[in-house]
């Protein structure tokens, strides 16, 4: 009898960091092993966005059984700044770290990039040692960050990572990318065939729930009750542009309007946004939440934001939607005109979209949804009808379990069913 087939996925982030990539990939991980696969991860320490480990300096490496899902984690080296060279070498330092892990002999490798650079080394490993299908699963693409957020000076760096992302993509058995412009982008940008790369859109891993007790939930976070709350969570990051939001709530203040922003989540600019926001009394922020409480902030909002630096289009689809779309409540874009997140909230029709540095017309939408709870009501509803009907878990996990199936026919397994009741 054969065994049923094996999964080794690699990837930096993990569960239980709540925001980023970790919850996709403890998701996939967690429901192939209750479909009867052995899944193993190698990963590090929970340190994301807050750019720190949690609970102090890490062992070096540390196995635990995880909802049936071995997980191996090896310490790596965290930037002071993340960016740059020293985000480049903290990924480097992962890949060094992936490298002395047993990789075992899997019917399948599933990469996750970002870390770009950790993926490559693992890529030579599962080639050259391990020689089993190797499955890149793509979150964000590099080439297009450093494009749209380099500058000039990037210019060198930007090819370098060109090469190197091609190189992976190229060199893998298959690429799962999380959206149909990110498919379009490696098959023109890099060359792929067309039938190398499935997408694979990211789910929704907020499970549904009771609705809470609004004003006991906003009177948690001391939130008045005639405040229009608009909450932004997730990173701090260049990428996200928040001083946009700042400017906004410091309009919001001068111009004596209802409107209330709010910052949840942690990453590289929070002590500058802090700095920045020090004598804006109608912005507040909060550190990273743990699941609970985090689905309890969205809940309490009255409008939930995407903010996005200006210039940022296509490299990576906003995590952040896959909730926002559950809570019912509507979604304001600040982005520019053709970015992946203008399609997303329009296709959802679940908000408005902004510039997205024009705090005044970021405040001015805000107080039109506040003057407006049918429409506002409207948009949030329609965004949890697009959740339901684009972003439903089930959905994304069986089509990534099929795809695997097929890559391990003929490594001497036989896969489990799709149901997962074998």
């Amino acid at each position: 009898m054969n065994l049923p087939p094996s999964v080794l996925l690699v990837g930096l982030n993990y569960s239980p960091e709540s925001t980023g990539i970790a919850p996709y990939s403890a998701g996939l991980a967690k429901d192939l092993a209750a479909r009867g696969w052995q899944v193993r991860v190698i990963s590090s320490f929970p340190h994301y966005p807050q750019w720190s480990f949690l609970g102090g300096r890490p062992p070096r490496q540390e196995v635990r059984i995880e909802d049936a899902v071995r997980v191996v984690r090896r310490r790596h080296g965290l930037p002071k700044k993340p960016g740059g060279v020293a985000r480049a070498l903290s990924e480097l330092s992962f890949g060094l770290a992936t490298l002395t892990a047993a990789f075992g002999r899997p019917d399948a490798i599933v990469l996750v990039s970002p870390a770009l650079i950790s993926s490559a080394l693992a890529l030579v490993k599962a080639k050259v040692i391990t020689r089993r299908p190797v499955v890149v699963w793509v979150q964000d693409l590099y080439t297009l960050g450093v494009k749209e957020l380099g500058g000039r000076r990037s210019a060198l760096a930007g090819r370098a990572i060109a090469a190197i992302e091609r190189w992976v993509l190229r060199s893998s058995d298959k690429v799962v990318v999380i959206h149909e412009r990110f498919r379009d982008t490696v098959i023109q940008e890099f060359g792929l065939q067309p039938e190398a790369v499935s997408v694979v859109r990211n789910w929704s891993h907020l499970a549904d729930a009771e609705p809470p007790n609004r004003l006991e939930a906003r009177a948690t976070f001391g939130w008045k009750r005639e405040h229009f709350v608009v909450l932004h969570a997730g990173n701090m990051g260049l990428k996200q542009g928040l001083e946009n939001v700042v400017e906004a709530a410091r309009l919001a203040s001068a111009q004596r309007s209802d409107v209330r922003f709010v910052l949840l989540g942690d990453g590289n600019q929070r002590e500058r946004l802090a700095e920045l926001s020090s004598d804006v009394p109608t912005l507040s922020m909060i550190g990273s939440l743990p699941a609970d409480k985090f689905r309890l902030a969205l809940s309490a909002a009255d409008a939930l934001l995407v903010n996005e630096r200006s210039g940022v289009e296509g490299m990576a689809v906003p995590s952040k939607l896959t909730s926002y779309f559950s809570t019912g409540l509507p979604v304001i874009a600040a982005t520019d005109h053709g970015s992946i997140t203008e399609s997303e909230v329009l296709m959802a029709a679940a908000g408005p979209v902004v510039r997205p540095d024009d705090p005044q017309a970021l405040l001015d939408v805000a107080a039109s949804l506040q003057a407006d709870p049918a429409r506002a009501a409207k948009m949030g509803e329609s965004g949890r009808q697009f959740r339901a009907s684009h972003l439903d878990p089930r959905a994304s996990f069986d089509r990534f379990a099929q795809l695997l199936n097929d890559l391990t026919v003929g490594q001497g397994t036989d896969a489990p069913s799709e149901s997962g009741n074998d």
